[in-house]
């Protein structure tokens, strides 16, 4: 609207300018004259008015109605003046010609405001972006082959075929099939993510090197995209701390301005210029308008959303947003969190010298038809240093164990109640490693045949190799990292120790973690706690900022402030970095805004008339809107901020 607007008044304008006599006594050339020239002016000038200032006299009235005074108001009573003084000149009240100088006034606020305009369409791109994502078909899986369908046609319990190269159109689980997906419009990892039967699958993502069947579970609103969409389009319509102060601002520059107006207007009708007192007055309300003021902090909201939400940082709350520049303690869940909730073999050991690699495949093969977490992780660490023996005659003893016959044996895999059950000797030999294993928390499984102990193997929580990074980037940031865990003591010690983290809250009921957040922040702390569980819930809502891992419980991301789309902790630096660039920006938006505002209406009043300085309401036109757009090109710098963690760049 504002652009063709701004085009159509321009096309008006060129001509009031030309044939304006005041503009021709400038410029000292004399206009054609033919019949009619002098009404050009006063015609197209009153189409001007009410054609291109009618979004400002429509705005101005909806906020006078409202009893909220800002910027439109202001520049209704800008135009209103200048056309009311001109149209009485037309009539001989005055003699003020300003015809020329309300046009090109109006058509420099609509350049202004199709400018913002357009920076805030292109700040909030995430969303279209985002739309984007979704194929507008979908290959759907018959019993005679495959048929191209609407996504809007899709089912749950569906069957969809995405070849290589294609967009997968809902969220779901591979059926068949195994490929690399390309994830990183959604959660900003750069490094596609192996997926398989069984596996999750997510609208928008891509697949890069093999076709997958995948069984629908979610489409249109319901799925991870839509969510995200939601939640960007809430956090660009919210408002925050630093906006509730710029409307404030506005308000009062209101008031600051029209009372300036009037007693403009009275001094300089005092001295006998009424010219100038007319001239003055709207240059005063002119330049006092506050678009700047009113642009500061809305597009540093809208750019910031939309880059964080490119970024896989999902911002549900604004104030939390501005909160996270001030957390002074980052406090980690350990499970799911800092640690991947997937054991892994971490140490081997055998009773017989050099014998480490034959406990690890013999000990695979009788977990081998097991399902257990555990067994998984034993058969894995077998895999990839060699072959893993055939096994039968597999039994599982609950609570104890597993045992199979391997190449003629009879072997079990069990903890220590299998060896008292069985009335096994501890190995002397073993003792020292194992104890080690033992206090630091890591799981020890024994291999054992009918009489003896062969072996044994420590399991541990993996660490997630991105935690070492966060912990170190928090701390390069001043931010003190914590722990909290429900986990043994001695656990939660190894994996601080590992980490390098500050300070560590073990052994934790998970209806007591709110009540430790409660404790830091009674000693002095501000908290964002990051959780992916439903026993986070609490200490999410708890804390100051709530950061909840996007492939947590959806209880938890409810509770939370902001989502992270990925399961990479680094996520949290660059949260935290957003919010302190973001803050910084909008302080220094209001700084100029209001700092201009300052400077400039006392020059508009004429107070240096003396030294030969004034403005025309049309330089106070291009002046404000000058200082709108650098208050635009400042927040548009926001977008060179590096939020790719480091170690994730493809």
């Amino acid at each position: 609207m504002f652009r063709d607007r701004f085009w159509i008044t321009l096309a008006l304008t060129l001509p009031v300018v030309f044939f304006s006599e005041m503009f021709q006594g400038l410029l000292g050339y004399r206009a054609p004259d033919i019949p009619g020239s002098e009404w050009i002016s006063p015609v197209l000038g009153t189409v001007i008015f009410v054609y291109g200032g009618r979004p400002f006299l429509v705005g101005a009235y909806s906020e006078a109605r409202s009893r909220a005074p800002g910027m439109m108001l202001l520049i209704g009573l800008a135009i209103t003046v200048a056309f009311g003084a001109s149209l009485a000149t037309e009539f001989g009240a005055f003699d003020l010609d300003f015809w020329w100088e309300l046009a090109a006034l109006i058509a420099v606020m609509l350049l202004g405001h199709w400018q913002e305009m357009k920076a805030i369409g292109q700040a909030s791109d995430a969303l279209a972006a985002l739309a984007e994502l979704l194929p507008d078909e979908a290959e759907r899986v018959t019993g005679d082959g495959v048929e191209s369908v609407p996504i809007a046609s899709l089912d749950e319990g569906d069957v969809v075929l995405v070849r290589p190269g294609g967009r997968v159109p809902v969220d779901g689980a591979v059926v068949e099939g195994s490929a690399d997906i390309d994830e990183s419009m959604l959660t900003g990892e750069s490094h596609p993510v192996p997926k398989s039967e069984g596996q999750s699958v997510t609208a928008g993502t891509v697949v890069t090197d093999s076709a997958l069947r995948i069984r629908v579970e979610a489409v249109g609103p319901n799925t991870a995209l839509a969510g995200i969409q939601r939640l960007v389009e809430e956090a660009q319509r919210s408002h925050s701390r630093a906006q509730a102060l710029a409307d404030r601002a506005a308000a009062f520059l209101f008031y600051v301005a029209t009372g300036a107006g009037v007693v403009t207007f009275i001094a300089w009708s005092l001295l006998g210029d009424s010219r100038s007192a007319v001239e003055k007055t709207v240059t005063v309300l002119v330049i006092a308008c506050p678009h700047a003021l009113g642009l500061a902090i809305p597009l540093v909201i809208s750019i910031s959303t939309s880059l964080s939400a490119r970024n896989g940082i999902l911002i549900k709350n604004r104030l939390a947003l501005e909160q996270m520049r001030r957390v002074d303690v980052v406090l980690f869940d350990k499970t799911g969190t800092l640690t991947a909730a997937n054991h892994i073999v971490t140490g081997v050991v055998a009773v017989e010298e050099g014998r480490e690699n034959r406990v690890l495949a013999s000990a695979a093969a009788v977990e081998s038809d097991s399902e257990h977490p555990l067994a998984r992780a034993i058969v894995k660490a077998a895999q990839e240093k060699g072959s893993v023996p055939t096994a039968g005659n597999f039994r599982s003893m609950t609570g104890r164990g597993v045992q199979a016959e391997v190449e003629g044996r009879s072997l079990a895999v069990g903890g220590p109640k299998l060896m008292q059950e069985r009335s096994v000797d501890f190995p002397e030999s073993l003792r020292h490693q194992v104890d080690k294993w033992m206090e630091r928390g890591a799981a020890v499984l024994w291999l054992l045949d009918d009489e003896r102990a062969l072996g044994a193997l420590a399991l541990e929580d993996e660490v997630r190799p991105e935690s070492h990074d966060a912990v170190r980037a928090l701390h390069d940031l001043g931010v003190k990292v914590a722990m909290i865990t429900g986990d043994a003591r001695q656990v939660a010690a190894s994996v601080a120790k590992e980490l390098g983290i500050d300070e560590f809250f073990a052994e934790v009921l998970p209806e007591d973690k709110d009540a430790t957040v409660t404790d830091l922040q009674r000693g002095g702390h501000r908290v964002a706690m990051v959780g992916d569980g439903v026993n986070d819930a609490p200490a999410l809502a708890r804390a100051e900022v709530g950061i909840a891992i996007g492939a947590g419980t959806d209880v938890a991301i409810e509770s939370a402030d902001v989502i992270l789309a990925s399961d990479d902790p680094r996520a949290v630096v660059g949260v935290i970095r957003l919010s302190r660039a973001a803050y910084r920006k909008m302080i220094e938006n209001l700084a100029w805004a209001t700092g201009y505002n300052a400077f400039a209406i006392p020059v508009a009043a004429g107070v240096l008339a003396w030294a030969g300085i004034t403005l025309s309401p049309a330089v106070g036109a291009v002046l404000m809107s000058l200082s709108t757009i650098i208050v635009a090109a400042n927040a548009q710098l926001l977008r060179g901020l590096d939020l790719t963690p480091r170690g994730k760049r493809a």
